[in-house]
């Protein structure tokens, strides 16, 4: 059935894979970020992924609450588009020397993460209202509102600094 399990039938249970979706995906971020911590070279690129690696955690943490509010286990299901995205960052990274483009390459690698995410959660945001879950769409707006402020974060950075120097 193609990037659906054959167990989708109801909105339900889409809105539920979606859901398992992001809380693998958020948990697979946590895992990544350490490693672009470590790579990044400028302090602002550092301290911003440091940030979005507490606020990642907090992002699993809402994930868990929507989970219980629905009277579900928190468990992941596989995402292969977001294991896709940190295996090319990897490969990406891994391959540059010039450090001022390697600032470059982590720049772009976390906004193909942030902006899987936004689509992530701007879908639930709907799902969840349309289902009439509130208390869910509430969490997802916080966590959506944190995506896209770090997107533009790293805009800032890559625009002001990082891109110029990569150059």
């Amino acid at each position: 059935m193609g990037l659906f399990t054959k167990d989708i039938k109801t909105f339900e249970d889409l809105f539920e894979h979606t859901l398992k979706d992001i809380y693998y995906a958020e948990n697979q971020i946590v895992k990544a970020l350490p490693t672009m911590i470590e790579k990044a070279t400028r302090v602002e690129l550092k301290n911003g992924f440091k940030k979005h690696l507490e606020e990642t955690k907090t992002h699993v943490t809402r994930l868990e609450q929507v989970f219980k509010q629905q009277g579900l286990e928190p468990k992941g299901t596989t995402c292969p588009a977001i294991d896709g995205i940190i295996k090319e960052a990897n490969e990406v990274a891994g391959e540059i020397s010039d450090k001022q483009v390697l600032d470059a390459a982590l720049i772009a690698a976390a906004q193909a993460v942030e902006h899987y995410e936004m689509t992530r959660y701007g879908t639930l945001i709907a799902w969840a209202n349309q289902l009439g879950r509130k208390d869910a769409a509430k969490l997802f707006e916080q966590t959506l509102k944190e995506e896209e402020a770090t997107d533009k974060k790293l805009t800032t950075l890559a625009e002001t600094k990082v891109n110029k120097a990569a150059a």
